[in-house]
Formats: C-alpha cells, structure tokens, sequence
C-alpha cells in the first residue's frame, strides 16, 4: 500500500509540473492558429492606423470559440473589428487542457 501511495504522490507533483507547460503549449497554438487568419484591414492600413486590440474568446470544451469580446481598443475602428470578427474565421481551436475556457488575446497591427 505504501508503494501505491508513493506512486500516486510522484504522479500527482508529476502532473503539478506539467499543467503549466502543456497550458502554455495550448495557448501558443491558440496564438498561432488566430494570427494565421488575421487580416489588416485595407482601411487601416490606407489611413496607416496600427494599434493593438485584445479581445476574450470564449472557447468551449470541444475547441469551439462560443463568444468574442473586444476588451481594450486599438484606437481604431477597423483593426477593432477585425479583432473580433477573425475569431469567426479560425474555426475550431485546440481543446482547452480544463474544459470550457476563456482567454484574452492581444492582437497587433503594424505598418512596415
């Protein structure tokens, strides 16, 4: 019995140190995949607005983003509704490691 509980004991810290990592990989997918569908809206970019936005996504268990807020403005009315409509775009994301989750999410546009 007290092998058992030692094993579980390793388990248990085992799994302590790795929430955080996996939590971390989860989110840069999360950054990726929406990064890859953001787009700079023409409008912006012809009046050279840049800024960034963050928004909360609101994403169920299955990966589905459910809900899409805007948080904090750009200073710009198109980046700040590109902010929130790519979330429609992304489809569906990684399966949060807790179950339904919710993120805020930076998203920057910058004129080169």
């Amino acid at each position: 019995m007290k092998m058992i509980l030692k094993i579980a004991a390793a388990l248990s810290a085992l799994a302590l140190t790795a929430s955080p990592s996996f939590a971390d990989a989860w989110l840069d997918n999360v950054k990726n995949k929406v990064a890859s569908k953001q787009t700079y809206p023409r409008t912006a970019q012809m009046r050279g607005e840049e800024g960034t936005a963050k928004v909360k996504i609101y994403i169920s268990a299955a990966g589905k983003v459910e809900r899409a807020e805007l948080v904090d403005s750009s200073g710009s009315r198109a980046l700040d509704q590109e902010a929130v409509s790519v979330m429609s775009r992304v489809g569906t994301l990684p399966a949060p490691p807790a179950g339904t989750s919710s993120v805020v999410l930076p998203l920057t546009w910058k004129l080169i």
